[in-house]
């Protein structure tokens, strides 16, 4: 198997340090963002080497507050987290760039592809599209949820525990990933704010879909999911107006997109073939006319 060239980088976003590991050197290159509270030595690693195989730059990276990145540690800070994409997109600095998000990177993804015309495809495996519309149909249940994260905004609980112990990624399921050697990661942390959960329950993924006009979008997705709804994936795929592909997979739960070989696998073929049909045609950046 060719060895891919491996560089770990540092960049910038709001004047914090991020650390991130560059993979390969092709034209075609791939920004990659993960779960809640993941770093780039799980999931988005992962999925980082599978596409730098398959003929793409990859960029994996700790997003503020987590891994070895700058920032407040283990909080969730949704803006901040597009800005991290806004400067990771700027570190590849090439024509043809695309954003990959797994699980809740994926609604990242779709934001910061929404917002930045030099990403030219965006791709969501097993994607968290959240909604607070969606979330509030019951919204006195929302309200009081909300209440509860903002009171212990500053508090700190464990991200995962098991037997179905307290957690912001309760049950089973988060435990076998990220609470058992399967998932283990040396900057990774067992701990999240509260505050990260009003983040996550007031950021809106789905609402993106709609401005995604010109931007081409693939959704891979579980077709039973318990952590990440199918319906809002199909959702999402629906209110996208341009160019757009689905492709269902048969996991049997939701962190078989994380590492089982079989899915990965097939999430990196589809995602890799969906990316080079559209880059390839994405049109170069004119250079600067002369002076």
């Amino acid at each position: 198997m060719t060895e891919i060239r491996t560089e770990e980088v540092t960049f910038t976003a709001d004047g914090l340090t991020l650390a991130g590991t560059l993979r390969g050197d092709a034209a075609e290159a791939v920004v990659l963002t993960g779960p809640f509270t993941g770093v780039k030595d799980q999931v988005v690693g992962r999925y980082a080497e599978e596409l730098a195989r398959r003929g793409f730059t990859t960029l994996a990276f700790d997003h503020r507050g987590f891994g070895a990145s700058d920032g407040r540690r283990a909080h969730e800070d949704s803006q901040g987290k597009l800005a991290d994409l806004r400067a990771a997109v700027s570190l590849l600095d090439r024509d043809r760039v695309a954003v990959v998000g797994v699980c809740l990177g994926a609604g990242y993804a779709v934001r910061a592809a929404a917002a930045d015309p030099r990403v030219r495809a965006v791709a969501g495996i097993a994607g968290a599209y959240n909604s607070p519309a969606w979330f509030a149909r019951d919204p006195i249940a929302y309200r009081h949820a909300l209440r509860g994260f903002v009171e212990a905004y500053d508090d700190y609980l464990p991200a995962v525990a098991p037997e179905n112990g307290p957690a912001a990624m309760g049950g089973d399921e988060p435990w076998a990933y990220y609470g058992t050697a399967r998932g283990h990661a040396d900057r990774w942390e067992n701990r999240v704010t509260t505050g990260s959960l009003h983040s996550l329950m007031t950021f809106d993924a789905l609402g993106a879909a709609p401005l995604l006009t010109e931007t081409p979008l693939l959704v891979v997705h579980g077709r039973k999911d318990d952590y990440c709804s199918p319906e809002l994936a199909e959702a999402m795929y629906a209110a996208a107006p341009g160019e757009k592909e689905i492709e269902w997979l048969d996991a049997r739960e939701h962190i078989d997109f994380y590492d089982v070989p079989p899915i990965v696998t097939r999430a990196a073929e589809v995602t890799a073939d969906f990316l080079h049909r559209h880059l390839r045609d994405a049109p170069r950046t004119a250079p600067p006319a002369a002076g």
